[in-house]
């Protein structure tokens, strides 16, 4: 999952064992050895000594021998707290789901991990029937909606940090170039990570994490067509995001951009 650094100063046994709390995902009923190997990337035996201290110090349980590890209480109480502490994920909780109703998408607001976007919250429409996305799941930074907004509103300085190639650059740029000219971001077909998967992006600068998140509503081309993003949703989801940020006082995202 992750390529650790030689960085003296870098823990790599602690990134080991975070990388195993965060192979778990609100859908799961559990998880094998074998399938956090999987996930991880990590050998077994390796995952088997991480996984014993998770559990020695509360953040995995497992109730016995054949059965699968959990989230344990010490990693629930630190996401209880961690959700605390965004308030502008409730400040707006009430408009993303009618956002989510009007329009048929899957809103949704997502933030950087590594090289990918880590959903960590999700609204459905009422009338959706299957079960979409959920919080935990990731999807590439380069090639979504999503890392398009995050990456626009980057400031130059982090953006060179995370060792861009020109593919990236243009990448950026072009999410750039859309926010100014309309307020919203749309991938390009020709770079989009999926192509069964259509979706438009905001950024918004959260102090909280003192870098922007990416408000996004999703949904299959049939439901969610180009000119249904650029007409309707985009403009809707800009509006969205605009009147959180005069609620919250943060200057817009890409005003930060270095």
């Amino acid at each position: 999952m992750t390529s650790y650094v030689t960085d003296r100063k870098f823990a790599n046994t602690l990134a080991r064992g975070l990388d195993v709390l965060r192979t778990f995902r609100a859908s799961d009923n559990g998880l094998t050895h074998a399938q956090i190997s999987e996930r991880t990337g990590l050998p077994k035996p390796t995952i088997s000594r991480l996984t014993y201290t998770l559990c020695e110090l509360g953040y995995l349980s497992h109730g016995g021998r054949n059965d699968r590890f959990r989230l344990g209480p010490a990693a629930i109480v630190l996401g209880s707290v961690a959700s605390v502490s965004v308030g502008f994920v409730d400040m707006v909780s009430d408009e993303m789901q009618r956002l989510a109703d009007k329009t048929g998408t899957l809103a949704l607001i997502s933030v950087r991990d590594t090289d990918r976007m880590l959903l960590m919250r999700t609204w459905r429409p009422a009338t959706a029937s299957a079960i979409w996305l959920e919080p935990g799941h990731r999807i590439p930074l380069h090639g979504s909606s999503s890392g398009m907004a995050y990456l626009a509103a980057l400031d130059d300085e982090w953006f060179s940090a995370i060792d861009p190639d020109e593919n990236m650059h243009v990448f950026r740029q072009l999410g750039c170039d859309q926010l100014l000219a309309r307020g919203f971001v749309i991938a390009p077909e020709a770079t989009r990570y999926a192509s069964t998967v259509n979706a438009v992006s905001v950024p918004y600068y959260a102090n909280e994490f003192g870098e922007s998140v990416a408000f996004t509503c999703g949904g299959t081309p049939a439901t969610l067509p180009r000119q249904r993003m650029r007409d309707d949703v985009g403009p809707a989801l800009h509006a969205l995001v605009k009147e959180l940020e005069n609620r919250s006082g943060r200057a817009p995202a890409l005003s930060r951009r270095g």
